[in-house]
């Protein structure tokens, strides 16, 4: 390593807090500290701001009705419609310009893109196939689809003509779909034939096909994209009840919708979430409250201008997809990114090359990508211009100060800003990050809760924790992104989240809190850190720790590229800690590896975190989605019987993970 490169590396290693450039914060969206303050003086009639990025057909009369917690309404009176947000309004300034970029996988696709007017133009012509194949205000239409264009397309012609859409992840099974197709009582599916990953077509109509075979009541009609290429698709012939999307659009060309007018408390979309009982969650979010949310969101957090080229590597099937995919960015009138494929496919560069190519201005991923190009090394993103990034982001979980300054240094070329951001499905957007035009960054912690927000660490008793505690992460006043109730099911909604630290018998807004089931802690600037779920909590000797804070401890020592953290049954100490770790390549899993991994835990939170074990594999056991499924991670630390594998993305990892063990 060079001599001014090691010192570099030193510097960094070192430094708990960066300040934002000065370049950046000379032309950021929000670069004023008072923002804080005077949200806080004004609250609620501060979010007449996010309202204010929006157009309204109908003016609303109050900005939030709290008199029935936690049933809050935002906006109310107020009428509006998310596509017209999202694409009308922008086409007389940005009818020429781009609104989606999409990317497709195979190398030589021929990638599309999408000014605000041809979206538009194809948006209104499948609202009106779906108007006449009877979809109707307040229809849910699920939609079971990857990462290609035709997705948003179908969001926004739904919310077009007031139709509430369910998107259901392509990469879950056909049982999950059955499941949540049932629980909507939704009676059209927009699928499509199939997709490409790393370079194979992958054939989807056959599981949305047996999905439907699951779904309890009558399926009014099916539409089908297609997407595969000719020789790829598997010959499917679609049945009775099914329609070509294409064929749909060419029927209905040129023809306009009228946007319908939307209350401010009409449902937009839902969203199923897993709960702890194991039957998904149908997450209802509004149009008036969200949409003003995500807008706001986007400009103040990500910065989004309409002159940027903004990338987010999230998949619209998960909320990120929904809110800084879709709704913020189009809201806003910017160019915004879609990408079908994985990022190392055909090489670990592709990321880097779909930002050179197209001159991307914000980048947001999650940790799990990140501590993946660590592990690939610097060579990739080296290969490339990366000059115009402003902005980088993180989503989905938190990540250890280690990979953030590895992405600050060889992504942003410690230029750009990096949000950690902290949120939920549940949340609809944003609520812990810095702002990148005011605060000081600190890796490792997600910042301060937004302007406006009021989101508190507390013990189990809900009195606040002292600086440097660790405690519950709570929501103290209602927000305009908030869910509003789970489908058709308000008694769980409360006992979900509210019943735990509110007095659920008051009528009285104050004595209501959100908790959304997340550990945390807080230092002496009102900076929070996300210690990851309460179940991912463990109680070693009377002592609680997060499995987050150990796994970034871990994931800190030299030659770590991941960890996952696990309780295991103890007879002295109740519960031990187990830790699963994935080395770098050039690495060796040795007992020197297992003891310097032991002496950083012991040297980042103190001996009560000490692992137990320390156990080596390539792989983590994980879901379609990257989650890391610590569950089998226990039945292994505890030598018990393996739960459900089908979700796995590589369900052989368990069992390779089982024999290493009983190897040692």
């Amino acid at each position: 390593m060079p001599e001014d490169t090691a010192e570099l590396e030193a510097r960094l290693e070192e430094q708990d807090a960066f300040e934002p450039p000065e370049s950046f914060v000379e032309q950021a969206n929000v670069s004023d500290e008072s923002i804080y303050e005077e949200f806080e003086q004004n609250w609620p009639q501060c979010w007449e701001q996010a309202a204010d990025l929006l157009d309204w057909d109908a003016e609303y009369d109050t900005v939030l009705d709290d008199s029935n917690p936690p049933f809050y309404e935002w906006f109310t009176g107020g009428e509006l419609n998310a596509s017209a947000n999202c694409l009308d309004r922008h086409l007389d300034e940005r009818g020429d310009e781009a609104a989606i970029e999409w990317v497709g996988e195979p190398v030589d696709e021929e990638n599309r893109t999408y000014t605000y007017e041809e979206l538009h133009r194809e948006v209104n012509e499948f609202a009106a196939a779906l108007r006449d194949m009877g979809v109707g205000e307040d229809d849910v239409v699920t939609m079971y689809m990857p990462m290609i264009p035709e997705l948003p397309v179908a969001m926004l012609a739904c919310a077009r003509i007031g139709a509430p859409h369910s998107v259901v992840f392509a990469g879950f099974s056909a049982d999950a779909l059955a499941t949540r197709m049932n629980a909507a009582d939704s009676q059209f599916l927009v699928t499509c034939d199939g997709y490409y990953r790393r370079g194979d077509p992958l054939d989807h109509l056959s599981k949305a096909n047996e999905g439907l075979g699951g779904v309890e009541h009558d399926v009014e009609a099916t539409v089908v994209v297609e997407r595969l290429r000719e020789g790829d698709d598997h010959g499917h012939d679609l049945a009775d009840g099914q329609h070509a999307y294409a064929d749909l659009v060419a029927d209905h060309e040129g023809e306009e919708v009228e946007p319908v007018s939307r209350d401010a408390e009409d449902m937009l979309f839902l969203m199923y979430t897993s709960g702890t009982t194991g039957k998904p969650k149908g997450v209802k979010h509004t149009t008036g409250g969200y949409l003003a949310w995500t807008a706001w969101t986007s400009q103040a957090v990500l910065d989004v201008k309409p002159d940027d080229t903004y990338f987010c590597s999230a998949d619209i099937g998960w909320i990120t997809g929904h809110s800084y995919i879709v709704y913020g960015p189009l809201a806003l009138g910017t160019t915004s990114m879609m990408y079908e494929g994985t990022p190392d496919h055909p090489d670990r560069d592709r990321l880097w090359e779909i930002v050179d190519e197209y001159d991307a201005t914000q980048l947001y991923t999650a940790p799990t990508a990140i501590r993946a190009f660590m592990k690939w090394g610097t060579e990739y993103p080296e290969r490339h211009d990366l000059s115009s990034l402003r902005l980088l982001g993180t989503v989905g979980e938190p990540i250890n100060p280690r990979a953030w300054k590895w992405y600050y240094k060889h992504i942003g070329n410690e230029d750009c800003p990096i949000v950690d951001t902290w949120w939920q499905t549940e949340t609809g957007g944003m609520m812990v990050t810095t702002l990148p035009g005011v605060k000081t960054m600190k890796p490792g912690s997600a910042g301060p809760p937004l302007p406006g927000v009021d989101a508190r660490v507390v013990d189990t008793e809900g009195n606040e924790v002292a600086a440097g505690d660790a405690g519950y992460l709570t929501v103290n006043k209602p927000w305009p992104g908030m869910l509003r109730t789970l489908y058709k099911n308000d008694e769980r909604f409360i006992d979900e989240y509210w019943a735990e630290y509110s007095d659920t018998e008051s009528d009285d807004m104050d004595d209501w809190v959100y908790f959304p089931e997340d550990g945390a802690k807080i230092d002496d600037n009102g900076y929070i850190t996300v210690l990851g779920r309460v179940d991912d909590v463990l109680n070693v000797s009377g002592h609680r720790l997060g499995t987050m804070e150990i796994e970034s401890a871990i994931v800190g020592v030299e030659g770590v590229a991941e960890a996952a953290v696990v309780g295991g049954s103890h007879e002295v100490t109740g519960e031990a800690v187990y830790a699963y770790v994935i080395t770098e390549e050039g690495y060796d899993e040795d007992e020197e590896m297992r003891e310097r991994i032991v002496e950083g835990v012991d040297s980042a939170i103190g001996p009560i975190a000490r692992p137990e074990e320390v156990i080596f594999t390539p792989e983590l056991p994980k879901t379609r989605s990257g989650k890391i499924m610590r569950r089998l991670l226990e039945d292994i630390a505890n030598d018990e019987e393996l739960g459900d594998t089908s979700t796995l993305r590589n369900p052989d990892v368990v069992s390779d993970i089982q024999q290493k063990v009983s190897g040692d």
